[in-house]
């Protein structure tokens, strides 16, 4: 008999199936006996009764343990009285792979486990269908952001994470011993990105691991993240680059709201589609801050409570759950972000905030050479010394710029989960190096 999954059970009323998957709950009453079975599908209540069920398999079911694989066959029946409408009375049982006790965790919708001790054991901790659904809504992120990307004439690439080549300002890099040699954990695909764009392709992305040594203990960093980076060619301004992340967005949205509607409702989450994403300056910004008593200098950064702040107060005005924050300070942002023509101290750059947290940074980069090399000058740094970065400009490249996003901090603020980490499968931070 071929395996029917849980999720097709309502179909089979009346007809006699194979289910398989691991024990979620089991009950004894003596006559009666339930085990509730989940597979990656869902789960279902079984039953076995003495009169109906193969002897063996009815005294079998004493000696299961919880999360133990079995395989159950049985007839479908309506059960108006259980919550899903359906249950399966059990003719024969098949223990396949037995469960230690007690479990190291409590995998259970009721669990006080704490989230460390949940990824020691993550195998078990997404057999919980709600966590599963994390990495199921994830997943559909990913598909639906690839098809949009491509749909826009967007070309995947695959950039070495082990390097010589880093831009990023404010980041450091895990250093690797390369066969005696020093090299470096890829911190941004960043130069790749204009390098390809450079290389004819002019409109480029990439889904991939990106790393960051940075001893950040908070609940929205970690020191390997999954990006999601792309750069368009023969841009007119910074503009069109939001223009395409709005697009995104809208586009990520509408579709993830039917595509992954039923792991969407164990989270109580209603997804708000925004026509348009405000555009805020840095400048406009602070000045709303300050009315709420939230005071930064010219050229400071918003902190992290700063960007929450900011957030509630466009939600109030502008009823948008996105805002971008435009022209950031020079003085916080890397020498190849390009500088509005007369504006000295700022940026033709952007953050997009998504329920008061950043999760991406973009900008308009700076193609022309000689300006590149004097902004890199005037941030203490020598082009002529990072070689196979400045020669990308000397061979003729488009006016163009780009984003990049955290796939992790999309996943954890649609899903208003307190720590990233609940977003990541298995997380690494400044202590966590395994599983």
């Amino acid at each position: 008999m071929a395996r029917t999954l849980i999720k097709e059970l309502s179909d089979k009323v009346g007809e006699e199936v194979l289910i398989k998957g691991w024990v979620q709950e089991i009950r004894n009453l003596n006559k009666i006996k339930f085990i509730i079975l989940r597979d990656r599908s869902g789960d279902m209540q079984t039953i076995a009764l003495k009169s109906k069920t193969d002897e063996n398999s009815f005294d079998l079911i004493n000696d299961i343990t919880k999360e133990s694989v079995v395989d159950i066959t049985g007839l479908v029946k309506e059960n108006k009285e259980s919550r899903w409408g359906i249950e399966v009375v059990i003719s024969k049982v098949e223990l396949v792979s037995k469960s230690e006790v007690p479990l190291p965790i409590d995998n259970t919708n009721k669990s006080n486990t704490n989230i460390d001790k949940r990824i020691d054991f993550r195998f078990l901790d997404t057999r919980n269908i709600k966590t599963q659904s994390i990495f199921k809504i994830r997943s559909k992120i990913v598909k639906i952001l690839t098809n949009f990307f491509d749909d826009n004439g967007f070309t995947n690439m695959n950039t070495p994470k082990i390097t010589t080549l880093g831009v990023e300002s404010g980041a450091e890099l895990f250093e690797v011993n390369y066969f005696g040699r020093k090299i470096f954990l890829s911190q941004s695909p960043q130069i790749y990105k204009q390098m390809f764009v450079a290389g004819g392709f002019e409109r480029v992305y990439e889904i991939a691991p990106v790393f960051r040594a940075e001893k950040s203990h908070t609940t929205r960093h970690v020191t390997e993240f999954t990006g999601v980076d792309m750069e368009m060619g023969f841009i007119k301004d910074e503009n069109e680059i939001m223009d395409m992340i709005e697009k995104m967005f809208i586009d990520l949205l509408s579709k993830l709201k039917e595509e992954a509607k039923s792991d969407l409702e164990k989270f109580g989450v209603e997804i708000l589609v925004p026509e348009k994403i405000p555009r805020i300056t840095m400048a406009e910004a602070k000045k709303m801050l300050a009315e709420k008593g939230k005071v930064f200098a010219e050229e400071d950064d918003l902190d992290a409570e700063g960007e929450k702040m900011f957030g509630d107060i466009v939600k109030e005005q502008f009823g948008s759950e996105f805002v971008f924050i435009t022209k950031f300070p020079w003085e916080v942002r890397p020498f190849y972000h390009m500088k509005p023509e007369g504006e000295e101290h700022s940026t033709k750059s952007f953050d997009l905030l998504f329920n008061g947290v950043e999760i991406c940074t973009g900008a308009q980069r700076e193609h022309r050479y000689e300006i590149l090399k004097a902004q890199a000058k005037s941030k203490g740094l020598n082009l002529d010394d990072m070689e196979k970065y400045g020669e990308i400009f000397r061979f003729g490249v488009p006016p163009h710029g780009g984003v990049g996003f955290g796939l992790d901090r999309i996943t954890q603020r649609l899903l208003k989960l307190e720590n990233i980490r609940e977003a990541i499968l298995l997380p690494r931070d400044p202590e966590r190096m395994s599983p």
